[in-house]
């Protein structure tokens, strides 16, 4: 029998390593300018999509967008949601969630290296920090100096103070949501805007500060679960960023290269120039095949083409690409793509069954709402003329302008219906006024005469009377 290891003698090594600070050189090409572009639009979004208006009419906010947490509202332009549709948020998030999972079945981690919200912040971080204390080689000769000269002192002075105003833009364009942007500017300038206002700025300014200007990819490799769940969901059709190591191999030097193939001898592509390397947000080597750190920017790509065109050879070293296209390089056959497979597909078909049904819910919800309660306590009474009176608390819902509805009950025959504290219609009916966007709770006495036969549902409607719009309710009529 082996002898049991005392927990104290297992080394289980540090949890995590420690960072070494990644320099990452600048690049050009198609996907540095996509991700220059992405950037734009998701900033230009974000920034300023606060102050877009849209007109919904008097008494009603102008803004396009706007999270009214003080009456319980969210409009997206022309789409108003309350409280009781929590089911569209969910819609929302189930819809993200299957976009994320079709995105990484097509192209890998897409999401991380030109959208998700901690690259496009850190991008620009890098963007501040390359303008200010130069390129690559100059930012890793000044970390390396001894001492500090003033010169240096202004360097990271004007950095940080970049950030820091990148970084209170983001934590102030974030609360712009949740009030009437124009005048919750005017306020903080004049500081009479809610404290709390104050307090989200502040801990999203040391957020994004943090985060983007420390943290960097640490975020991604150690914060972020997604690039553990990416591994699972992925398969072997699915192109991330590739070395292309049927081309690339033997790596040597461009000197060597040359003197190998012009003795006839095989040579790689790869002159182990380190430019993929160089220019990595994450710092890592591509050519050592797909890593959890990778974001599949593609800016590795940008880098190795260029010098391939400096030394005359094809571009995509470093591309897009599947091992099953190079197992088939490798043996002589043509690349293939399969980027539509039974699992894209059912993404899109999820995504257009989910899509489909919120649209519905949306183009056919009713702007009036009613709901009962039976009153418990007592649960019936019989009045002196033998009678049965049933009580119920009724709220109704107006998504629409001031409208009058009238109150009537089915399944119940020769009842009547009184609201408390309103005056019934010459109809019989009662009408009640209900404000627009406003919850109105009734108290509402229903009698059924003494030769009523036992407890039987009973369904309360609200019309409108100018549009006859409904809404129905059903509680249950109890027998004393």
């Amino acid at each position: 029998m082996n002898k049991p290891v005392p927990p104290s003698e297992f080394d289980y090594g540090p949890l995590y390593a420690p960072q070494k600070k990644v320099y990452p050189q600048k690049v050009s090409g198609t996907f540095r300018n996509i991700k220059w572009a992405l950037m734009a639009l998701c900033l230009g979004i974000y920034y300023f999509l606060p102050f877009v208006r849209w007109d919904r009419g008097p008494g009603a906010p102008d803004q396009a967008v706007l999270v009214d947490l003080v009456n319980g509202r969210f409009y997206f332009f022309f789409i108003e949601l309350w409280p009781q549709e929590v089911y569209i948020f969910t819609g929302l998030l189930i819809l993200a969630a299957l976009t994320l999972f079709l995105m990484n079945a097509i192209g890998g981690r897409m999401w991380c290296g030109y959208l998700c919200p901690q690259t496009v912040w850190t991008d620009v971080f890098f963007a501040v920090e390359r303008l200010i204390e130069g390129d690559r080689r100059e930012r890793i000769k000044k970390d390396a100096a001894k001492g500090i000269t003033l010169e240096r002192v202004v360097e990271l002075t004007l950095k940080h103070s970049i950030w820091l105003l990148i970084a209170w833009w983001t934590g102030g364009a974030w609360v712009l949501y949740f009030n009437d942007a124009p005048t919750l500017v005017k306020e903080l300038v004049t500081f009479q805007a809610p404290a709390l206002a104050y307090i989200w700025i502040a801990i999203l300014t040391a957020t994004t500060y943090v985060l983007a200007g420390w943290m960097r990819e640490q975020v991604c490799l150690y914060m972020c679960p997604w690039p553990r769940i990416q591994a699972a969901l992925t398969d072997e059709w699915a192109l991330n960023v590739t070395y292309r190591h049927d081309r690339g191999e033997q790596r040597v030097s461009l000197k060597k290269s040359v003197e190998l193939r012009a003795a006839g001898k095989p040579a790689g592509d790869c002159v182990d120039c380190h430019q993929c390397v160089n220019v990595c947000p994450v710092g890592i080597d591509i050519r050592n095949g797909l890593q959890m750190d990778c974001i599949q920017c593609g800016l590795c790509i940008d880098a190795c083409d260029g010098v391939m065109k400096k030394i005359g050879r094809p571009t995509r070293l470093i591309a897009y690409d599947t091992d099953i296209n190079i197992a088939r390089r490798q043996a002589g056959k043509t690349n293939i793509y399969k980027l539509v497979r039974p699992r894209t597909i059912a993404y899109v078909v999820m995504i257009a069954l989910v899509g489909g049904a919120m649209l519905y819910s949306l183009a056919t919800r009713s702007m009036l709402d009613i709901n009962v309660l039976h009153d418990r306590n007592p649960i019936a009474v019989r009045l002196a003329d033998g009678s049965i009176r049933n009580a119920y608390t009724v709220r109704l819902l107006n998504k629409r302008d001031d409208r009058t509805v009238a109150l009537d009950v089915e399944g119940l025959t020769q009842a009547t219906v009184h609201v408390v504290g309103q005056d019934t219609a010459a109809s019989g009916r009662p009408e009640i006024v209900v404000g627009r966007d406003r919850t109105t709770e009734l108290r509402v006495l229903v009698t059924a005469p003494a030769s009523a036969a036992g407890s039987m549902p009973l369904t309360m409607r609200v019309t409108d009377t100018a549009s006859g719009e409904t809404a129905a309710a059903v509680d249950n009529f109890v027998m004393p």
